[in-house]
């Protein structure tokens, strides 16, 4: 039987993924992240479907990682294995044949912002607050976040975001061109099913055309990001600073970090 932390359903040509942990502010957990590949293989067969809404039950649209799964392994694999898997499934957001819409919610974070920023279509509900705090913990902005962020809002406000973990309010995101719109909070899920609506009555050719050549224009740079990305984290995770960070947590001290 599937998972129940993901959901799918369909209205017609739209298919409606809903994150389903809410009383986890939706963290993803590895369970999670399989019924996310499973769902995005089902939809990549299924050509009657036009268009795709990801949203969430619950508070929040997701927290980021479930805290209590990072840095856990569960089996014997090396962390670039580890991640490259994960990268494995990530690039099915750029074979799908449909476009997706994000009805973003209360926290979008880390790794969960950076697969909305994969997506084709974001719309902010009033009380939406993103953050990537990966520097926090020690790693680094991953799942193509970095590159799409850069695309969108320029090295700076890209930069701010990552070395700082700072907050971004909906609003703030909408000046950046993050999302395209934002709504009050009680309207987030019919906007973003009535955006899904009007793509899928679209002429079918027609949109597969737009997507390409946003693709040619945006995602090849994207994809080169998530492969270096692999090489990077996987050092990043090897690094005598990280494991000083988790050794000064551990013990409450402050930590000596030697660039290294």
């Amino acid at each position: 039987m599937p998972s129940d932390t993901l959901l799918l359903e369909y209205d017609g040509p739209v298919a409606i993924m809903s994150n389903n942990r809410p009383d986890k502010h939706n963290a993803a957990n590895d369970e999670m992240d399989a019924r996310l590949w499973e769902i995005l293989a089902e939809l990549r067969e299924r050509p009657e479907v036009r268009s795709i809404v990801w949203r969430a039950n619950g508070k929040s649209w997701s927290s980021g990682r479930d805290v209590g799964q990072i840095g856990v392994r569960t089996e014997d694999i090396s962390n670039l294995d580890f991640i490259e898997r994960g990268h494995s499934g990530t690039m099915d957001f750029f074979r799908l044949q449909a476009p997706i819409v994000c009805a973003l919610k209360g926290w979008v974070i880390g790794g969960s912002f950076e697969r909305a920023l994969l997506c084709d279509l974001r719309v902010a509900a009033e009380s939406t607050r993103f953050m990537l705090p990966e520097v926090k913990h020690g790693v680094i902005t991953d799942t193509g976040g970095m590159a799409r962020l850069f695309q969108m809002a320029g090295h700076g406000v890209a930069m701010d975001l990552i070395l700082t973990g700072r907050t971004m309010h909906a609003d703030e995101a909408l000046r950046h061109g993050i999302v395209s719109r934002v709504v009050p909070d009680d309207e987030i899920d019919s906007t973003a099913l009535e955006i899904a609506r009007e793509i899928a009555q679209a002429p079918a050719f027609t949109v597969k055309m737009a997507r390409r050549n946003m693709d040619l224009l945006a995602s090849d740079e994207v994809i080169r990001s998530i492969r270096e990305e692999a090489t990077t984290q996987t050092l990043t995770f090897a690094s005598d600073d990280y494991a000083e960070m988790k050794e000064a947590r551990a013990a409450g001290r402050e930590p000596k970090y030697r660039r290294r």
